[in-house]
């Protein structure tokens, strides 16, 4: 079958004619208002968002039916309703003053069709499958996925080199990078990486590969080396990838990386990444909040004892809360929390949980009270990366880990 001639046009300021009123003629002439078409809709009924548009002035309605006549210095028409009988009339008027005319429901008829497309990064997909509607959506769909995950490339002109892109991983799972970070990851030059986040997807890419890794108490870079690395590679004329688990701005030390970048004059986007602090819990059936439960809920870092000088957390002022506690880097000096919590006045049966390697296929939770949890992750071996939540919501977890997860401990 003759598919036709592939063409794009320019509608913008141009009359365009939708003959219809329901769902499908709304989508033609909101694709026709961005391009920037003067759009007319005839119908004797239309749909909110066609009678929203006139109000708004974006389209121009007029509620009646079509009549001979109605296509009069237009440059295009879209045939749009339910009446095969009305749609053939449109089409006939079109083709006596020589309109392209898109008559939806029969495209054998028509003079031109709509393809299936999708936008990314400046790229425009069309696609015509000779005419078989279903067949180019499914097309343009996988295109368009592939675009915006990075495993089909944008080309340059999207991601600029001699910059950084400060990117949340997530917590480890691939599936929950998100599609920005995915995409710049595809096009990086250069990727610096931490020991967390999503490193599977570290062996599909062409980038060079720097490990900067910091083990907990551990040898690893120190922060101004990297922010340095950072600097001379995007002066170099590379797009940098600086990849870090969960988000750069919770406990991610990115601001200190954002601003060493652009004190250095070297342009730095932040792409925000899925937090541990909120995604762990939630994978293993935790809410931080919920209705009757708990109304707020805390984020803490716990890797410097109650009691370090160097320490601005007030661990018995939390002890006094209700609300949900969420203690990150806080394995090794869980026994120490949760006794400073303990003198605050945290009931010692308040359920605590530990979630350890979250979203990965090691993950594994321990469903305990504040006075045993630590005891309970020292007996299990739990070693970072793990999730500490503390309150009434971690009792919801025990039949969403019965039923998900037979190597749950409670």
């Amino acid at each position: 079958m003759n598919d036709g001639y592939p063409l794009t046009l320019q509608v913008a300021g141009r009359a365009v004619v939708v003959v219809g009123g329901g769902a499908v003629a709304t989508r033609r002439a909101r694709g026709l208002v961005t391009a920037g078409a003067a759009v007319t809709v005839i119908a004797p009924h239309v749909t909110a968002e066609l009678r929203d548009a006139a109000a708004a002035g974006t389209v121009t309605v007029h509620q009646r039916p079509y009549q001979d006549g109605d296509l009069a210095d237009s440059w295009l028409v879209e045939a749009c309703t339910d009446d095969p009988t009305v749609n053939a009339a449109v089409a006939a008027e079109a083709a006596l003053r020589r309109i392209w005319c898109v008559q939806a429901d029969d495209a054998t008829a028509s003079t031109a069709w709509t393809p299936a497309t999708g936008r990314v990064d400046g790229l425009t997909i069309a696609v015509n499958a000779e005419r078989d509607p279903r067949r180019a959506s499914a097309v343009r769909n996988t295109l368009v996925a592939a675009l915006e995950d990075g495993s089909l490339a944008t080309g340059t002109a999207a991601s600029p080199r001699g910059r950084v892109a400060l990117v949340g991983g997530g917590p480890g799972d691939p599936g929950l990078l998100t599609v920005r970070g995915r995409r710049l990851l595809a096009d990086a030059d250069v990727v610096v990486t931490d020991r967390l986040g999503p490193r599977a997807l570290l062996d599909s890419l062409d980038a060079d590969i720097v490990d900067v890794g910091k083990l907990p108490r551990g040898v690893g870079a120190r922060q101004e080396d990297i922010n340095q690395l950072l600097i001379e590679h995007a002066r170099a004329g590379r797009l940098v990838v600086r990849l870090k688990g969960g988000d750069p701005f919770v406990f991610g030390r990115g601001a200190e990386e954002l601003h060493a970048c652009l004190d250095a004059g070297i342009p730095c986007e932040v792409v925000p990444g899925v937090s541990s602090a909120l995604s762990v819990p939630e994978l293993v059936g935790i809410p931080v909040t919920h209705r009757g439960r708990c109304q707020h809920f805390t984020v803490v870092s716990g890797h410097l004892p109650p009691g370090d000088p160097r320490s601005t957390v007030d661990w018995e002022l939390l002890g006094a809360d209700t609300g949900t506690l969420v203690l990150m880097m806080a394995v090794q000096n869980l026994s120490t929390i949760t006794d400073a919590l303990l003198r605050g006045g945290r009931p010692s049966s308040t359920a605590a949980a530990v979630i350890s390697d979250g979203s990965t296929p090691a993950q594994r939770l321990l469903i305990d009270t504040l006075r045993g949890i630590a005891g309970a992750a020292q007996r299990a071996d739990v070693r970072p990366p793990a999730i500490v939540v503390i309150g009434s919501v971690v009792e919801m977890a025990r039949s969403f880990a019965a039923a998900t997860d037979p190597t749950a401990s409670s």
